[in-house]
């Protein structure tokens, strides 16, 4: 059976034109690779890499994983509904009742000048924002409502302290809009543009490095196994090889350092840290606003609920 060394020379040897060399240097390639992660190959036969180029290959690998980490969770941020509580009921309900107009706006466009009665158009429901703080708004004021208008209802102060509440929160529902705004317009945006564009181009040229340099070593293993007719051809494949390498890895270390040099990304990281201070501070103010008042009809209800106990 052929070794793999003597078959690497074989296809090496093939003059088929640049295309079958270039196929030859993959192929060769791919079987370097495959011997190193079989423990086939000394670790003295790898040729080693510049420790500048290993400190950036590590920084930006450590920089990678930390845009994808904080990506992975801000992007909930491009869905309004990430933090409400009833949204698959709701879109169950909200599809329940479009089929329905659907189906009543359809009757009433298609049954006009026969004998049938055709129902009155039905026009579409205003659109509900579906966040936490319009669900908190719309179901205080819903509470509210319902204690204010039943039958014998008096001055409730459970009623008042809920509309109070309901109205906070709509003030914090707007500022919650404008917040998911900015964090997708100022952060997510950019964020990923850096993830996608210059911090991918780095790790391209990396993986360029990688397949050069094990071009280099498929290569040196050929010249150590070249008869002697193949050394001169084998050598020139050698140097070749190591001009290449050398080339790839000043370029791959000059787009790295740009990478590391970028300012963009503490400066994103500063756009999503003050939409999330202004929507905060805001929430805290509107909050702070209302409980004062909240906590003034806790004490009264309090009082007179002792003093019915005490006759």
């Amino acid at each position: 059976m052929m070794s793999w060394d003597k078959f690497q020379e074989s296809i090496a040897g093939i003059n088929l034109g640049q295309s079958a060399t270039r196929f030859a240097k993959g192929f060769n390639s791919s079987v370097q690779a495959t011997k190193e992660r079989l423990g086939q190959v000394a670790s003295d036969e790898i040729t080693e890499l510049p420790q500048e180029y290993k400190d950036l290959e590590a920084q930006v690998e450590a920089l990678r994983t930390a845009h994808q980490a904080l990506l992975k969770v801000t992007k909930a941020f491009e869905s309004e509904t990430y933090d409400y509580p009833s949204q698959i009921q709701e879109s169950v309900a909200e599809l329940g009742i479009n089929f329905t107009r659907g189906v009543t706006n359809f009757a009433a466009n298609n049954l006009k000048g026969t004998n049938l009665p055709a129902p009155s158009p039905a026009e579409a429901p205003v659109p509900q924002h579906k966040t936490l703080p319009h669900a908190l708004s719309r179901a205080a004021h819903t509470a509210s409502s319902s204690l204010r208008q039943a039958p014998g209802a008096k001055d409730d102060r459970l009623g008042l302290a809920l509309a109070e509440y309901g109205g906070a929160w709509d003030k914090i529902s707007q500022a919650r809009v404008q917040h998911d705004d900015a964090v997708a317009r100022s952060f997510l945006v950019p964020w990923q543009q850096t993830l996608q564009t210059s911090i991918n181009v780095a790790v391209k040229a990396r993986q360029a490095v990688r397949v050069s340099r094990l071009e280099l070593d498929a290569a040196k293993q050929t010249l150590k196994n070249a008869s002697p007719s193949r050394q001169e051809h084998a050598r020139l494949e050698v140097e070749n090889a190591e001009d290449d390498l050398v080339q790839k890895t000043e370029v791959a270390i000059t787009l790295m350092k740009a990478v590391l040099d970028n300012p963009e990304p503490i400066k994103n990281l500063n756009e999503l840290l003050r939409a999330q201070l202004r929507f905060y501070t805001y929430a805290a103010e509107a909050l702070s606003s209302v409980q004062g008042e909240i906590e003034e009809l806790s004490v009264a209800a309090e009082g007179d609920y002792r003093k019915s106990r005490d006759h």
